[in-house]
């Protein structure tokens, strides 16, 4: 077997374990109070939704008033039948569930804890923040696991919406802290610095402590921001979402119409791509809509080699091994600190350096942590006075070694998609 089948077919072994885990929490989700979206004609009231979910026999879990649309508990085929048939009824489809984009899970340390603050390697690649371009007076709502709203580098995060329906945000996984750290770790003396560490944070917890969540979570947290990203202070500018799952553009009408809506209110939603090599961004859901940032990930450093059949070192901004790419990409980021080749010919990832659940550092890799790279961008784009209408252009005018990087990765599920949008670089 060559280098890049060896490490591919571990890899795939690893994808399909997590896909299996995966399935079954997102089978046990599929019991709860939001099995179904149900999708209502214009100008049904929230009386008359409430009024057919009950007559059908059925149980209202949350209700979408921007979209028209509602969580439904289903309890048996009659009462699916009654909901499809009755003529307030658009279409009922099935609540899917959504997945944190982690590329294997965080371990405590990895430098950054204690009385020194480290500049993490994606930080550095996409541009330190300075005292004039640090996301000072933007809000950026995280939606995630959490955030640890204890975590000293995270300080004056926005406790805003569990939509599981908990009194708090605070983290209970451990993505999310590691999300939020990358955007806006506070520029202090302890652990790392972020890439807008003037910008506040705004926790919205829509995965739970398996990092899982569904469409009905995800569209609670963004009807969340869409009913108060203007009356709060700082006003919230910048959506991130590590998050997604295998769908198309068009299977759930109402959750695409909210990520709309939120670009007509002058907000910048920016998602992770995927961490599926053989998967197309078009694939992807919420990246795969027309309008938002979709996050390929690359490599911030060269990494390490010691297999005699890689001719040299896997490079900085080289594609990640494990990211989901294609046209869909707007712009790649550092997902992974470096690639390291072994003796056996396996490829290892470094993970990227944040903030870690109950204090100090911990490093991930992923398109998770590639999305809050460019989140961050963002959100000193907005300091600089941009509009939601210039920032995809700008990250696309301003990105660095366009039409050279994403270079291509030796992983044998790479194919190199026909476009090298450069990687993010801050204002």
């Amino acid at each position: 077997m060559g280098i890049e089948t060896r490490a591919a077919s571990v890899w795939r072994l690893v994808v399909a374990a997590l896909l299996v885990m995966q399935g079954t929490a997102g089978v046990a989700r599929a019991q709860g109070l939001d099995n179904y979206i149900v999708r209502f004609r214009e100008g049904t009231s929230a009386a008359a939704r409430a009024a057919v979910v009950r007559g059908a026999g059925a149980a209202l879990g949350v209700d979408f008033r921007r979209v028209n649309a509602a969580a439904v508990k289903v309890p048996n085929e009659n009462a699916l039948a009654a909901l499809r048939n009755n003529q307030s009824v658009l279409a009922v489809i099935p609540n899917r569930p959504v997945f944190a984009f982690q590329n294997g899970k965080g371990k405590p340390g990895g430098g950054g804890s204690g009385s020194t603050q480290v500049v993490p390697a994606g930080v550095a690649r996409v541009g330190v923040p300075t005292i004039d371009s640090n996301g000072l007076g933007v809000g950026v709502a995280v939606l995630d696991t959490g955030v640890d709203l204890a975590h000293p580098d995270l300080a004056g995060t926005v406790d805003a919406l569990n939509a599981f329906g908990g009194p708090s945000c605070q983290d209970d996984e451990g993505h999310g802290t590691h999300v939020a750290g990358i955007i806006a770790a506070r520029d202090n003396t302890v652990d790392v610095i972020g890439v807008a560490p003037k910008a506040t944070i705004y926790c919205v917890k829509v995965l739970d402590s398996a990092g899982s969540g569904s469409d009905a979570t995800i569209m609670s947290g963004l009807e969340w921001v869409l009913n108060n990203h203007a009356s709060v202070v700082p006003a919230i500018k910048v959506v991130n979402m590590s998050l997604g799952r295998p769908g198309a553009v068009d299977d759930n009408p109402a959750m695409h119409d909210l990520v709309v809506a939120l670009e007509g209110a002058g907000i910048t939603v920016v998602v992770a791509a995927g961490n599926d090599a053989a998967a197309e961004v078009s694939g992807q859901i919420p990246a795969a809509y027309p309008e938002v940032i979709a996050v390929a990930s690359t490599t911030a450093l060269r990494g390490t080699n010691q297999c005699r059949f890689l001719s040299a070192p896997i490079g900085a901004d080289t594609a990640s091994y494990f990211t989901t790419d294609g046209a869909g990409v707007i712009v790649s980021a550092p997902g992974e600190e470096q690639e390291n080749v072994s003796r056996g010919c396996f490829i290892s990832s470094i993970g990227i350096l944040s903030t870690r659940l109950g204090g100090g550092t911990t490093r991930m890799s992923g398109t998770s942590m590639a999305s809050p790279h460019v989140a961050g961008v963002v959100a000193r784009h907005y300091q600089a006075a941009f509009q939601v209408a210039d920032i995809r252009q700008f990250l696309q005018l301003d990105a660095d070694r366009i039409g050279t990087a994403p270079l291509d990765s030796p992983g044998s599920q790479y194919t190199y998609d026909g476009v090298r949008e450069g990687i993010v670089r801050a204002p």
